[in-house]
């Protein structure tokens, strides 16, 4: 038993140091799967504990990576351009302004499809958006800190945002439903709290005012994607292209709000949005007569191995003894009292998230909870205050999810250097205190609505 405790540990810090190191770029997907494969050989992982794996995490996995598809689809229609274009005008020229469209554009992206699937198609906008408007590097640094730390934390309110948290509602039999009408006001109430507590950190490094765009960045992206233009885009175009986009976002939404109605009547949500994947897929050929083989391409597939590997190393730390030791030391503490117990484990999942990301923290801190023999509210409860130290208590460090590693690496291909200094400048005043007043909103909450 020793010797598996050893390989189980050893798997995973090694895994876990070189997910953060990165080397060359290396994909999260590889070290992940190497770990993943050593605790098999080992015999940690039983066969009937990989088709437990499987049952919980493959439902999860497909409906994010039918929302990473519906993202790169929209992608391909010019929308985040289009989007980028239209925050440069709302602005009018105010770069305070400017900050909160960008908040909200982040807020929403994560929303409608997922904080990962947000990171890798807003940022990459956002640079060209603040170089376009010839900022700083000391400029821009504002607003694509705090549009990332918003986009990863706003997958908080709404479980099917962020695959961990997908993983860890099948681990808790708890309904993305469920999950929403607990968690959505003190979360939301919770980001826009977060939001302005940034907002007071960052307005002195904001412009007040911004300087004119070089170029248009909708008339680039018809230039680099259909046809070099002589001229600008008409106005007309841009009102039927604004319409067009509009008729996107709204038919994006249903499907999301479909994920909630079938997840209320017992419906797999994951068959939703495949649906919603594949008629948007035949939309574009429509619309663009384009092959479906390069949104294929694009989609991030090691995702699902990323998932289903790091899901089989924390397995190999629960059957190693691991979860019991945690339960051992924390339920007398979740015993006391729902309050003391809430801030205890969504403190406990924030600082193991920044130790070593959130994906096992969340995992560790959700299969303890289901040992612990709680009664259905407390358990529910206990695991959102989980979800909250995973999704924004783990924002402190720049190592403390997937999508802020993502946002790191992005931001170095673009030769943009955010140095730990610049990170921690806004995160220890701003995480700390937003995870314990978003807590305390989640307990007055539940203790309002859901408690008898």
């Amino acid at each position: 038993m020793s010797f598996h405790v050893g390989v189980a540990s050893l798997v995973f810090l090694t895994t876990m140091l070189v997910i953060f190191w990165r080397p060359k770029g290396l994909n999260e997907a590889w070290p992940a799967s190497i770990g993943a494969a050593i605790i098999l050989v080992v015999g940690i992982v039983s066969h009937a504990d990989i088709m437990d794996i499987l049952n919980k995490i493959g439902g999860a996995s497909i409906t994010i990576i039918a929302t990473i598809v519906m993202a790169v689809i929209l992608e391909s229609f010019g929308f985040f351009n289009w989007a980028a274009a239209r925050l440069a005008n709302l602005a009018r020229g105010s770069g305070h302004r400017l900050y909160w469209y960008i908040q909200l554009l982040c807020f929403l992206m994560t929303l409608l499809f997922n904080n990962d699937g947000s990171i890798l198609i807003t940022t990459p906008i956002l640079i060209l958006l603040l170089k376009n408007l010839r900022l700083k590097p000391s400029q821009q640094i504002p607003y694509l800190l705090s549009g990332a730390l918003i986009a990863t934390a706003s997958s908080a309110p709404i479980g099917v945002s962020n695959i961990v948290n997908l993983i860890a509602l099948e681990i808790v039999h708890m309904t993305l439903w469920m999950h929403t009408a607990m968690m959505f006001v003190p979360a939301t109430l919770g980001l826009l709290f977060m939001s302005y507590l940034m907002y007071l950190v960052v307005r002195k490094n904001l412009p007040r005012r911004l300087p004119d765009s070089a170029i248009d960045i909708e008339e680039t992206f018809f230039t680099e994607n259909f046809h070099p233009l002589k001229t600008k885009i008409p106005v007309e175009t841009k009102r039927k292209r604004t319409k067009f986009m509009l008729k996107l976002l709204l038919f994006v939404f249903i499907m999301r709000c479909l994920l909630f109605v079938a997840s209320y009547i017992n419906v797999p949500i994951e068959v939703v949005a495949v649906l919603g994947s594949v008629i948007l897929l035949i939309w574009r050929w429509y619309h663009l007569r384009t092959n479906p083989v390069d949104i294929l391409k694009k989609t991030p597939w090691h995702i699902l191995i990323f998932a289903f590997s790091m899901y089989v190393i924390i397995y190999g730390l629960n059957n190693v003894g691991l979860t019991a030791l945690l339960v051992q030391w924390f339920e007398p503490i979740v015993n006391q009292g729902l309050f003391q117990a809430s801030f205890i484990m969504g403190g406990l999942v924030s600082v193991l998230s920044n130790l070593f990301n959130n994906h096992p923290a969340l995992m560790i801190g959700t299969i303890s909870l289901t040992e612990m023999g709680l009664d259905g509210i407390t358990l529910k409860t206990i695991y959102l205050a989980n979800i909250i130290g995973s999704d924004m208590g783990s924002l402190l460090l720049p190592i403390g999810t997937l999508a802020s590693l993502i946002w790191m690496h992005i931001l170095r291909k673009n030769k943009i250097k955010v140095s730990w200094k610049d990170y921690l400048s806004v995160t220890i005043i701003v995480i700390p205190i937003t995870t314990i007043v978003t807590l305390a909103l989640l307990f007055f909450w539940v203790q309002m609505v859901f408690s008898n």
